[in-house]
């Protein structure tokens, strides 16, 4: 099967020179997201990690369908104002404009090994910024995983430079 049918390209969204890998597809497939979980649970088996961290709002679905698959415990990086309790929290820039992570002081337990699953690397901002949150909070990071990365943009380059080690499962 190939994923990347099931992921179309919408350009200039959400501003000209963006293309936005639409989800919703692959999502609305159960035998598609089936294996994307599979594909990302098989890359996860190379990091030694206790927890997943998923980023707000489409790291949260594969976070989850990893984390489940795994057996492995999730933590959420909300975007700002989204945490009733006290929180860490790292601003970042997008290629589009300037945003936030956080999340509450108290989700994770202390030692807590830390996978961070979003789906589509770009130029790698936002897994920067969860890592240096991560970090803040007193937690290790084991790596990234994605499911897709934005070719040319140099996401797995710019992410190995900082430290930090990325799997993704298709490159488009």
């Amino acid at each position: 099967m190939n994923l990347l049918d099931y992921l179309p390209g919408v350009p200039d969204f959400p501003k000209p020179g963006i293309l936005f890998r639409d989800i919703s597809p692959l999502l609305a497939n159960p035998n598609a997201f089936k294996e994307a979980t599979l594909q990302l649970e098989a890359l996860a088996q190379q990091f030694d990690y206790s927890h997943i961290l998923g980023i707000e709002s489409r790291g949260f679905i594969f976070g989850t369908a990893l984390a489940y698959q795994a057996h492995k415990g999730l933590a959420l990086a909300r975007k700002p104002n989204k945490l009733p309790l006290a929180s860490h929290r790292e601003s970042y820039g997008l290629e589009y404009g300037l945003d936030s992570l956080e999340i509450a002081q108290s989700t994770l337990p202390a030692g807590a090994r830390i996978l961070i699953v979003d789906d589509v690397l770009a130029t790698g901002g936002t897994i920067i910024a969860a890592s240096k949150l991560l970090k803040k909070a007193g937690f290790d990071v084991a790596g990234a995983l994605t499911l897709l990365e934005i070719d040319g943009l140099n996401g797995s380059k710019i992410l190995s430079q900082t430290g930090i080690a990325n799997k993704t499962v298709l490159v488009a």
